[in-house]
């Protein structure tokens, strides 16, 4: 059996779910496979409780796609960013300073959802494009590319020919390795554990991170749950450290879990179970080849700090939509122009996150000592909190 579209998108994760509605959004004829089929209760075996903060520039590129007008009535707003250093000799709140999205913008610095609902309303939205086809269960297994086409054998019998792939399918792609594009990995023996929780203390549209050492501990708004306030929480550690964790008692953890988060938020109690994920830094030597575009974790990995990983999906996914036209899809050109807008905008990225997150595991006092006075000054200064902040959520 063969086929024949315009574009073939290897990964329905968030980000390729996304990328198929963004482009049979703009007219062209999608397939995407991925060989699992995607979770969408927040109570189903295997679903992702982890939640993603989509910032300001990733708004147009959702609408694009037709899906924020679907995502927004679920989404919560975060207008403040706290940072709380807690590197003191007792767990502790002894540096806390706001970054208020108003200093620089109309709009909060993003919003927030479930990705377990993301997940949910992409294949609603895929449901109403009639050029778009998505099968789950489907893996794609054998890659050759010619000048004018790619070839792509899937593990259900067929062979697609496409005139851009988009390898959106993780940071082990096998498209990518098919290419025979490298990668650079960095690892930090970090894992997170990812859940959430109630608390007394409403969030009051704030995210919060708090650093200590083995990593950050970050709270971000989520709706009312059971008539009280929640927050999704990505606790990253050592991955050790996280195995002892996991090993405790639901009372002996929770007792960990509120120590950690220094009575920010009051009593913290759990919500929901624990997931894990490892956390690496990852970027693909390119992230183009031959009729093939990389994106998303295929083409770089971040740890969850700042909320950048996702929104730097979207940003690749930004850039393939602008560049993507009936006489240049998938050509050389298209695609070296992809890699040259995406790829140092991407290493600068990673560049900043895995310092943040090197400062964030800091264990020794004196070194704990000096990144809560370095918080400090960076703050007092307006301008560069000023520009942090927008080079952060990617606006000028």
């Amino acid at each position: 059996m063969q086929d024949s579209v315009d574009i073939l998108i290897s990964g329905g994760g968030i980000a390729g779910l996304t990328a198929a509605a963004a482009f049979g959004s703009a007219g062209w004829s999608v397939l995407c496979v991925d060989p699992a089929a995607p979770v969408i209760a927040a109570d189903a075996p295997g679903a992702d409780l982890r939640t993603t903060a989509f910032l300001q520039p990733s708004i147009p590129v959702l609408s694009a796609a037709g899906l924020w007008q679907r995502l927004s009535p679920h989404a919560m707003p975060l207008q403040v960013m706290r940072i709380v250093d807690a590197g003191g000799p007792e767990t502790e709140a002894r540096v806390i300073h706001d970054f208020d999205a108003s200093e620089v913008s109309d709009q909060p610095f993003g919003w927030n959802l479930p990705n377990w609902l993301l997940r949910r309303e992409a294949l609603a939205r895929l449901d109403e494009l009639p050029n778009v086809r998505f099968l789950p269960g489907v893996a794609t297994e054998r890659l050759l590319t010619r000048e004018t086409e790619a070839r792509v054998w899937l593990s259900n019998g067929a062979r697609v020919s496409t005139r851009l792939l988009i390898a959106a399918d993780g940071r082990n792609s096998p498209m990518r390795a098919a290419l025979g594009i490298g990668v650079r990995t960095l690892r930090y023996g970090q894992k997170a554990l990812a859940f959430a929780v109630t608390h007394p203390a409403p969030h009051t549209n704030i995210s919060t991170e708090i650093h200590r050492s083995g990593g950050p501990f970050t709270l971000v708004p989520l709706p009312d749950h059971q008539g009280r306030p929640c927050s999704a929480v990505v606790w990253m550690e050592t991955g050790a450290e996280i195995a002892r964790l996991q090993s405790l008692s639901p009372d002996a953890f929770e007792n960990a879990m509120n120590e950690r988060s220094a009575g920010l938020f009051g009593r913290l109690e759990l919500a929901s179970r624990l997931t894990v994920w490892p956390i690496i830094a990852q970027i693909a030597d390119r992230f183009c080849g031959e009729r093939t575009a990389l994106m998303a974790e295929a083409a770089h990995v971040v740890p969850p700090i700042g909320a950048q990983g996702l929104n730097m999906s979207m940003a690749d996914l930004a850039a393939l939509l602008e560049l993507a036209r009936d006489d240049t899809l998938g050509t050389p050109a298209m695609l070296d122009a992809y890699h040259r807008r995406r790829w140092p905008e991407v290493t600068l990225r990673l560049q900043g996150v895995d310092m943040l997150n090197r400062a964030s595991m800091l264990h020794a006092q004196p070194l704990r000592d000096l990144r809560a006075a370095t918080l400090d000054r960076l703050y007092a200064l307006a301008p560069v909190r000023k520009g942090l902040m927008q080079l952060g959520i990617g606006v000028r």
